[in-house]
């Protein structure tokens, strides 16, 4: 059974002062991990991943995740190598197939059926992996041979085939878990699933059943890599509280009108409890589901902060 490992995520920066300060409170809280989505309107992934790690000690800096039809290849290649190189090889790079129609709409790409958006990121997987491992990457291109410079290559060589950093991918569709149980280091298990005949983007907060599942269907596609795999839950909501059946009836009532109390509490995409409670609840999780690698967003930094010393 895989030891713990923490991660939050970004979507503001208020300030300079304000960015630096959340990222050194988080390693100090124990966190491993500073992730940044990958959205329209929110912080730009890689100078942000740049940024956390120059703000800390040991930190590492991920995407969770980015969207795969935003980016060329070999331009992302670029900035995978490069961002890996600066923070001396603290960078996890998470892929997913993209699910809001407005974004790519505003950004002026074409909006494709899921199957044909979870396609185009395992060519994109594979596609990094190869230009990893060849010239520009692995080897040195002629202007650098000539001026005696370093390799662009990336500093770790543990995802992409051994080439470059730790690959994340995460997602629910059967297509993306499919790319994850082949490709990836870790398998993200996202907390929320699109509703069935709903516009694009109309999301709800996955069950415990759900969760189940989804990874179940990952391990079989992963066969043999399937324990070599880390799993990674990202949690909708936490709330520190001494009454968690009070609670759940309160966001049940509130947010999630399909689900039972029993649910609320039973899922793993919602943290509720005291903080004993809720360090007894991931190692449960941890136990039913395999997840041992969480991510909580931003906003929940300090409420789960003081979970993390309870499950070292």
């Amino acid at each position: 059974m895989r030891d713990f490992r923490f991660g939050f995520n970004f979507f503001d920066i208020a300030s300079p002062g304000d960015f630096v300060e959340r990222c050194r409170r988080g390693e100090r809280y124990g966190y491993d991990v500073a992730q940044v989505p990958d959205h329209l309107g929110s912080p730009a992934p890689f100078p942000t991943m740049v940024a956390a790690a120059d703000a800390t000690e040991r930190l590492r800096v991920g995407t969770l995740v980015l969207n795969a039809a935003f980016w060329n290849a070999h331009l992302l290649a670029r900035e995978i190598a490069t961002a890996d190189r600066l923070t001396g090889g603290r960078v996890e790079i998470g892929l997913g197939a993209g699910h809001m129609k407005w974004e790519f709409d505003a950004a002026g790409i074409a909006w494709e059926p899921f199957a044909a958006r979870a396609e185009r990121m395992t060519a994109l997987i594979e596609e990094l992996g190869r230009l990893f491992g060849g010239p520009g990457y692995a080897e040195r291109r002629p202007v650098a041979e000539h001026f005696g410079l370093a390799d662009l290559a990336p500093v770790q060589r543990s995802g992409f085939g051994g080439s470059g950093p730790p690959l994340l991918v995460g997602g629910t569709g059967d297509t993306v878990l499919r790319a994850a149980a082949e490709h990836a280091d870790i398998v993200g298990i996202a907390g929320t699933y699109q509703v069935e005949g709903a516009p694009p983007g109309t999301f709800r907060m996955g069950t415990a059943a759900q969760a189940a599942e989804r990874v179940a269907f990952a391990r079989a596609h992963a066969g043999d890599r399937a324990g070599a795999i880390e799993w990674n839950v990202l949690v909708q909501h936490v709330e520190v509280t001494p009454d968690r059946r009070a609670a759940a009836e309160r966001i049940r009532d509130a947010r999630l009108p399909y689900m039972s109390v029993e649910e609320v509490l039973d899922t793993p995409f919602a943290l509720i409890g005291t903080h004993e409670q809720i360090a007894g609840q991931l190692r449960e999780r941890r136990e039913r589901f395999g997840f041992s690698y969480v991510t909580v967003h931003g906003p929940f930094l300090d409420e789960f902060g003081p979970v993390i010393e309870r499950l070292r």
